[in-house]
């Protein structure tokens, strides 16, 4: 320590002992102090959760691939692909194209071609709404004098649009991320329609109440499901910060906003059941569960930061981040069907003895905060091979951060929401449009549907997987 001063050594031999010590505490805890300062300004998306859009412009990305040498494009024998064909009885007309004559001789042709290339263009026509007017007649009694008002015929809105208009505008929001004043632009500009931001408001807010049924089904599969992936980003309500939670199972993958992102928000997402797998990061609000499969995506950028802080850490790192490597290697051949699950168990029963040895290291290490990454991993080892134990459970929680990613732009682009209701909306809106597409649902005629069923007095359609196939059926 003494020769990382500035100070000769005749004077510091004059110091007494006390002040030494606490000379030399003084400089340990300023060395500590910059450490950590270095490793917060150091922090990218390769060794922190940080998103790569927030890399400074010194960090290198990864270098491209070195050429193949092939063309670009489809490669000779790669099976050609083309748009499919509407069916007859869906086009608009049939022009029948035949040759005059013969483009040899000039002789004239006559004839039909029982099988003739069949060349179909697809075109918009200007869209318009098609508007009905209701009149309501005010009619007065000839006995007693009392006016009385017709009422709307069943299943006619008492608002301004229609359900599929209402559909489409929620779609804007929920699945293409547009704030209420583009939204009253492209209704304008696509549709000839004139709205209101304050209109785009009321319909969000009637669109969260009628979609609150089976977004809560679907709230209750994932409580009962045998495992899932569970992932949360901040979020803004006003000026209030506030957290957007994401819960993905294999059919269908739900947002909920909260106050907090604390463990009785998780327990109220995921439910009370022991048995239930639970894929997720480190956070401690999941340190309550049972059945746990840590990220080992997140594992890997915790290994390069421990490399990047440099001294004795990096050396533990390199040795991790290498048995992860091979870790991965073994993973992706069982999922394309190449490797047997069995000797991926036989190869992680051998590493996981190394693994453990080098976490060891760490945690007995001179730098704190490896050691204790290191202590937290060993704690919970059990929760590192859960994904090698259970069929169907992946190593990553990549499903709950590509789930999450489409409302992180949605709140670069919206910052949030300004209201509770709001908030409803963005949950139940971005639930219903990830369900959708996790089922191949057309999330259109999905939410026309759901509209309609509410003007017919009617439950909303469910979401289920078996449920669903039923009210596709009926």
């Amino acid at each position: 320590m003494t020769d990382r001063l500035p100070l000769p050594q005749e004077l510091w031999d004059t110091i007494p002992a006390d002040a030494q010590a606490a000379v030399l505490a003084l400089v340990r805890s300023l060395e500590q102090r910059i450490a950590t300062l270095e490793e917060r300004v150091n922090k990218n998306s390769t060794n922190s959760s940080k998103p790569p859009s927030s890399d400074p412009p010194s960090v290198k990305r990864r270098p491209p691939d070195p050429p193949s040498g092939k063309r670009r494009g489809g490669q000779p024998g790669h099976p050609r692909k083309v748009r499919e064909l509407v069916p007859p009885d869906q086009l608009r007309q049939v022009i029948e194209c035949k040759p005059p004559d013969c483009r040899k001789c000039g002789h004239e042709l006559h004839g039909d071609d029982p099988e003739p290339l069949r060349h179909q263009v697809a075109e918009v026509p200007p869209v318009r709404p098609v508007v009905d007017e209701y009149r309501l007649h005010r009619l007065v009694c000839p006995a007693c004098g009392i006016s009385t008002c017709a009422d709307l015929p069943p299943g006619v809105p008492k608002g301004a649009f229609g359900p599929r208009l209402r559909a489409i505008l929620s779609l804007l929001a929920g699945s293409f991320r547009l704030g209420k004043r583009p939204i009253r632009q492209l209704a304008s500009d696509l549709l000839g329609l004139t709205i209101s931001i304050g209109m785009i408001a009321r319909l969000e807010r009637q669109a969260a109440a009628e979609l609150e049924a089976p977004v809560e089904e679907l709230r209750e599969h994932v409580r009962a499901a045998d495992s899932a992936h569970i992932d949360e980003t901040s979020w803004w309500q006003g000026r209030a910060r506030v957290w957007l939670w994401t819960a993905v199972t294999a059919m269908a993958t739900v947002f909920t906003i909260a106050p907090s992102r604390g463990a009785e928000v998780a327990r109220g997402i995921l439910g009370a059941a022991a048995a239930k797998v639970v894929i997720s990061d480190r956070l401690k609000s999941y340190n309550w569960i049972r059945r746990r499969q840590f990220c080992w995506a997140h594992l890997r950028r915790d290994f390069q930061a421990m490399i990047d802080r440099g001294g004795e850490s990096a050396e533990v790192g390199r040795r991790l981040l290498g048995h992860s490597d091979r870790l991965f290697e073994w993973w992706y051949k069982v999922r394309d069907g190449t490797m047997a699950r069995d000797t991926l168990r036989s190869h992680v029963a051998t590493m996981r003895f190394l693994f453990r040895d080098d976490l060891r290291a760490g945690a007995n290490g001179g730098c704190a905060k490896t050691a204790g990454t290191c202590r937290e991993l060993l704690a919970g080892e059990t929760h590192l091979w859960t994904f090698v134990r259970v069929e169907g459970i992946e190593p990553t929680n990549n499903e709950a951060e590509r789930s999450l990613r489409h409302a992180v732009l949605y709140r670069l682009t919206s910052r949030g929401t300004d209201s509770e209701s709001g908030s409803r909306f963005v949950e139940r809106i971005l639930t219903v449009v990830a369900t959708c597409r996790r089922q191949n649902i057309n999330v259109l005629d999905y939410l026309t549907r759901c509209y309609q069923a509410h003007l017919d007095g009617r439950p909303a359609p469910s979401l289920l997987p078996a449920a669903s196939a039923a009210d596709q059926a009926a």
